[in-house]
């Protein structure tokens, strides 16, 4: 029912096998599948999702350009052309996305120490909020964090006397633009 991912590199420009073993070209030996971190199939996860979310603009860039039937006739031709690159399209999403699964799951069962629950991740699951703990800080830290709050102060009244200033610049430019006329 559902085609066999094709065996691809990992990603450009990034090793996949050893020098000294020979095998397929674009096929990883199993060895190295072994040897590959998580950091590096994280950054091949991150390509795939570059790639999905190229392929998705193309397929909004192809419907977008597509004429609806409004009683003007198309050319058969281009219909075809325009629905075989859709479907094409497509078809390689459903592989990115197959690709992008597997790298998830090979990448939670490498670490298994790191996995989160999805309540950890998402920080408003419900209504109810859990209590956080906090610890005191020193009062170096206290005092240091008193001072920056103050600079960024200091520095956003700045900046609003300068929006005011380039406001009213900008009023009496345009009022003399609009009396020359």
């Amino acid at each position: 029912m559902s085609a066999p991912l094709p065996q691809k590199g990992l990603g450009p420009g990034l090793p996949v096998m050893a020098p000294q073993q020979q095998q397929q070209p674009g096929m990883p030996p199993q060895g190295a599948l072994r040897e590959i971190s998580p950091v590096y199939l994280c950054r091949i996860g991150q390509e795939t999702v570059q790639d999905i979310v190229t392929r998705t603009m193309e397929i909004f860039q192809i419907t977008r350009a597509t004429q609806l039937p409004n009683g003007v006739t198309q050319s058969q031709a281009a219909y075809q052309d325009r629905f075989g690159k859709l479907q094409e399209h497509l078809r390689q999403l459903t592989l990115l996305f197959r690709k992008l699964r597997l790298l998830y799951e090979r990448c939670m069962e490498m670490t298994p120490d790191l996995q989160e629950s999805p309540a950890e991740l998402v920080p408003y699951v419900s209504e109810e909020t859990a209590a956080v703990r906090v610890e005191p800080c020193s009062p170096a830290v206290i005092q240091e964090r008193q001072e920056v709050l103050e600079k960024v102060r200091q520095k956003n009244q700045e900046m609003k006397v300068l929006m005011d200033q380039m406001r009213n610049l900008l009023w009496d430019v345009n009022a003399m633009l609009t009396m020359r006329k």
